[in-house]
């Protein structure tokens, strides 16, 4: 994801010189093309994220599109002042990008971890929350990100992971799901880096006779309330999948939704990080098979169920 991110940040830097790109520290080889091509629109804030977020307001402010980029918790939590009060506040079109989402950076412990931020970003008024499931998506949002005059927050994994796209995404909207595969009976609505588990579990359910449809809710703020509609309509199970806390993320905006719009719901799954750190020494594999967040788990959970 990230390798697509940077080879996509060079590309709109190519077509539009106002697009401006801000590191904390991290990331110094991997924007070299970046740097090669516009020296004077990248800046390392250094291990100073709050001075970053400050900065990338200001700049937005002044006509620039800023691009600010760290590891999660250290983009979100560590600033979360200035993302409201500078950035949100004022409406300023900053395109925040975060790395090693959820588990991704398992084996460094909690402090990197990144399971609240869904719900810190999605609470804060002007802020879009978009989620990509792979590298074509993290592309296509990045684009699309830069079309928005308001600030949006692009939430990725770290590297490595599958790509489940066949092809660039020439469609690709902000708010507007994406169907992976077709099903009639369980309907698996999966945000972020969890899409490939949604599909494996898909296939798993597939195995034992269960059509399941894959959905790739990339944007988690504002929610497709279309698609949301027409999975509690017709399907006798729906699941949402995140890598990030059942309080305050993917989950919780859609249970948010049933109540608000009065959608009657047979049966619904939330599969998401538990409330508490985990502390386990283990990378995200190891975590995730913890947790019950592989595909092979989210199958014989849903199978129970049904």
């Amino acid at each position: 994801m990230r390798n697509a991110f940077a080879d996509e940040l060079t590309k709109l830097g190519n077509d539009d010189p106002r697009v401006v790109m801000l590191s904390g520290d991290i990331g110094n080889r991997l924007f070299d093309k970046f740097k090669d091509k516009h020296p004077s629109r990248f800046f390392n804030c250094g291990v100073a994220e709050a001075n970053m977020m400050g900065v990338a307001a200001g700049m937005a402010m002044n006509g620039l599109r800023p691009v600010a980029y760290t590891i999660t918790p250290f983009v979100t939590t560590r600033c979360l002042e200035q993302i409201r009060t500078d950035v949100c506040y004022h409406e300023a079109p900053v395109t925040i990008v975060a790395v090693g989402a959820g588990l991704a950076y398992s084996g460094l412990g909690p402090t990197h971890h990144a399971c609240e931020d869904i719900s810190f970003l999605r609470s804060i008024p002007n802020m879009v929350v978009i989620c990509p499931g792979d590298a074509f998506e993290v592309r296509a949002a990045l684009r699309a990100s830069m079309q928005q005059d308001r600030p949006v927050y692009i939430r990725m994994g770290k590297k490595g992971e599958p790509v489940v796209h066949s092809a660039a995404l020439a469609d690709f909207k902000i708010g507007k799901a994406i169907t992976i595969a077709d099903g009639s009976e369980v309907c698996l609505l999966s945000t972020g880096n969890m899409l490939p588990e949604a599909v494996e579990a898909a296939h798993k359910l597939k195995d034992q006779g269960i059509s399941a449809k894959v959905v790739s809710f990339h944007t988690v703020k504002p929610l497709d309330e279309a698609c949301l509609k027409d999975a509690f309509a017709r399907f006798k199970l729906v699941a949402t999948l995140e890598e990030h806390s059942l309080i305050g993320g993917f989950g919780a905006a859609v249970s948010e939704w049933l109540a608000d719009s009065q959608t009657p719901a047979s049966k619904f799954l939330r599969f998401g990080t538990p409330d508490a750190f985990f502390k386990k020494s283990g990378e995200q594999e190891y975590a995730r098979e913890v947790l019950g967040l592989t595909g092979h788990q989210i199958a014989e959970k849903i199978l129970h169920a049904l």
